[in-house]
């Protein structure tokens, strides 16, 4: 079930967020840039929260089926800030037109216990559905590299590749990816 993020799931998000990190980007960048990433380049934009463009998907535990834990989260963001926490020191906090500006797809995050059964597929058209209905006819995000695949699959096209600078000294690769609403 998809839902709008509260500031009660706050705390579930932080979670949810570094366990996604930790379990499903290990593959593609080292510990060193995991740490250094975790609440900066990767981790929640309150703002998305505020705006009401930020999804939690609340999904049973294979561990107890009487208790529901989020298993995925994603939005969109009305500003031009194209990736990152509430902590990165890249904010461009203007307002995009969406008849000249992509809308922004921003942190979308699986648990790995739900990871690889669709939920981010079903984030990801989620927040481009509610992305159109504000008026985008494109959209832009900043992937990991462990995104991308799936955002190809999806009609997303690579044009930029991105070291962001770390505070700890490492360089975190980002993918700028871009796709017009009428690729869906």
């Amino acid at each position: 079930m998809l839902r709008l993020a509260t500031a009660a799931d706050i705390p579930a998000l932080h979670a949810l967020i570094e366990a996604s990190v930790r379990g499903l980007q290990a593959g593609d960048y080292t510990p060193a840039q995991i740490e250094g990433a975790l609440g900066t380049v990767l981790g929640l934009d309150i703002q998305l929260l505020v705006d009401q463009t930020y999804l939690v998907a609340e999904a049973f535990a294979s561990d107890a089926k009487t208790h529901q834990r989020l298993a995925g989260c994603g939005g969109w963001s009305k500003s031009k800030t194209l990736f990152g926490a509430d902590r990165a020191t890249v904010r461009e906090p203007e307002l995009l037109d969406p008849v000249v500006d992509a809308a922004k797809v921003r942190a979308i995050f699986v648990h790995p216990a739900f990871a690889r059964r669709g939920l981010g597929s079903l984030i990801l058209s989620t927040v481009e559905a509610d992305a159109r209905a504000a008026g985008f006819t494109r959209y832009e995000m900043g992937s990991t590299l462990t995104g991308v695949p799936l955002y190809r699959l999806k009609g997303y096209v690579e044009i930029e590749r991105i070291a962001v600078p770390l505070p700890n000294g490492e360089a975190l690769p980002v993918v700028k990816m871009v796709k017009n609403a009428n690729a869906l």
